[in-house]
């Protein structure tokens, strides 16, 4: 039996350790990233472009890349298929890039397929494959379980050798209010991944998607995406600090507003309000809102909020604070 590897917390507190690296700036980290996004919205154009961009070296939107060699699996593709959408894609393309239109599944000898083309080709910074369902095996054990494995396999693989992998997968029909919560399989895929990103279109006939990004060392992104002549183009980028901001309701910010030149307020809802000469909201969201920001939002811009029930009604107390 092999023994444990420790490490004590005395070494983890003091010892430089390496940082995850990103192959492409603040977007995909190395190591397991699952790509998902409904059949036929273009998810194979798009890493088409990533996997280019990184072969090249040249930025993919806005975001940095480091250049390296490329493997993308495209096991649902001909070579035919593959020079067309080059053809459209780019006039110059780097023999860095290379593709394979079949493979070994995981249980038949894939991972084994991927050491023998890092042996040749040891300066690889990513390989795609696409689809995961073309490299599984048709499994009855427990799906959860099947579904942790295989994607266990390429991640352990990914780690070992400080690559980033890409797994092109679907989703599934049904709406869900968390856009992950739509991958196919068990959570045992989106658990195991260091990297989940969704790609979803806003409406059948639109050119337009929404690209949405969470992980482990990737700070949770929103990006708009407009398909165009073959290459979804950047529209916009948001991340999490800008969404949390723009989640907060604008009454709020007029309550700041509000306070200013004031050190306390006391009064019920339906007064602050009326001093806000807020018409459109109910007075019991108002102390919701109050109470749900009242750590972040209202204390950053020194307010603090405090509710009490009195026998004249519900309470508000504001107070203008400078020693946070």
């Amino acid at each position: 039996m092999q023994k444990l590897q420790t490490v004590n917390a005395d070494t983890l507190l003091y010892e430089p350790l390496e940082k995850p690296s990103f192959v492409v700036d603040g977007l995909i980290p190395t190591g397991l990233t699952l790509f998902c996004g409904s059949q036929k919205i273009g998810k194979s154009w798009l890493m088409l472009k990533l996997c280019l961009c990184v072969s090249q070296g040249i930025p993919l939107w806005d975001m940095p890349t480091r250049e390296g060699d490329v493997l993308y699996l495209c096991l649902e593709d001909t070579f035919c298929r593959i020079q067309d959408r080059l053809f459209r894609l780019t006039d110059e393309a780097s023999g860095r890039l290379h593709f394979a239109v079949a493979s070994d599944k995981l249980s038949d000898g894939l991972i084994v397929q991927l050491e023998d083309y890092l042996k040749e080709y040891p300066d690889s910074r990513l390989i795609v494959i696409d689809t995961l369902q073309k490299v599984r095996t048709a499994s009855k054990d427990n799906a959860y379980a099947s579904d942790y494995g295989d994607i266990s396999l390429i991640k352990d693989f990914a780690d070992r050798h400080s690559l980033a992998v890409i797994v092109v997968h679907h989703i599934r029909k049904q709406n869900d209010s968390d856009v992950f919560n739509k991958v196919s399989g068990t959570t045992g895929l989106t658990g195991s991944a260091d990297a989940t990103f969704v790609l979803e279109q806003e409406s059948r006939a639109s050119n337009a998607a929404k690209l949405y990004v969470t992980g482990r060392d990737t700070p949770y992104q929103e990006f708009t995406l407009r398909f165009r002549d073959c290459s979804w183009e950047l529209v916009e980028r948001k991340e999490q600090e800008q969404l949390a901001e723009e989640a907060i309701p604008d009454i709020l910010f007029r309550l700041v507003d509000f306070m200013q030149g004031r050190e306390e307020w006391t009064g019920t809802a339906t007064e602050l309000l009326d001093a806000l000469g807020e018409t459109g909201t109910a007075a019991n969201v108002l102390t919701k809102w109050m109470n749900e920001y009242r750590l972040d939002f209202l204390l950053e811009n020194h307010i603090r909020y405090d509710f009490s029930r009195r026998s004249n009604g519900r309470m508000i107390s504001l107070a203008v604070i400078n020693d946070i």
